[in-house]
């Protein structure tokens, strides 16, 4: 199975804002953005369209033409717990620095960690595998495209954070 990993466009956060699971807005320049990822994909036809449920992934899959993409909570970004929306310069929870040594073990305070989250994407993932779908196209966020890639064998763990797709970016993997 194909499967099209499609990351949102900008967000329209200050630089450096830890937001995670909050469904915040895009940059003005969404319809520049979604333009361009609209004319990548429209080349090709997929079996089945699914999306994070919050409002930066839902309205890229609308413009590029999937109303009816089915959402899925396992598709969400990573739940940052009380850091959400925060500098991340700003935080002065002891265990930011803790996170920073070791984000494949620990947890953000009251959020969740790589483990939970790359569990979650790999339980939809193999989930995904048993529909016998040839081609399939999931609009998520970066650590989504991040766990996606991780379980299908493209980046080892610890390299996947320094290899997040860009906005608006599309990353292929076979399941």
């Amino acid at each position: 199975m194909d499967v099209f990993l499609i990351r949102h466009t900008s967000v329209d956060v200050p630089a450096g804002t830890c937001y995670g699971h909050t469904d915040v807005a895009l940059r003005p320049t969404f319809p520049e953005e979604a333009a361009l990822v609209k004319q990548q994909l429209d080349a090709y036809t997929f079996d089945a369209v699914y999306t994070s449920p919050l409002s930066r992934c839902t309205r890229l899959a609308t413009y590029c033409g999937y109303p009816d993409a089915l959402r899925d909570d396992r598709l969400k970004e990573m739940n940052m717990g009380a850091w959400e929306m925060q500098l991340f310069d700003a935080i002065t929870d002891p265990r930011i620095q803790e996170w920073y040594d070791d984000y494949l073990h620990v947890a953000p305070t009251g959020g969740e960690s790589y483990p939970d989250m790359q569990r979650r994407i790999s339980a939809f993932l193999d989930e995904l595998r048993e529909t016998g779908h040839s081609r399939v196209a999931l609009f998520a966020h970066g650590g989504v495209l991040m766990c996606a890639r991780v379980h299908a064998g493209q980046l080892p763990p610890a390299e996947a954070l320094r290899q997040l797709t860009p906005f608006g970016g599309i990353v292929r993997i076979t399941l």
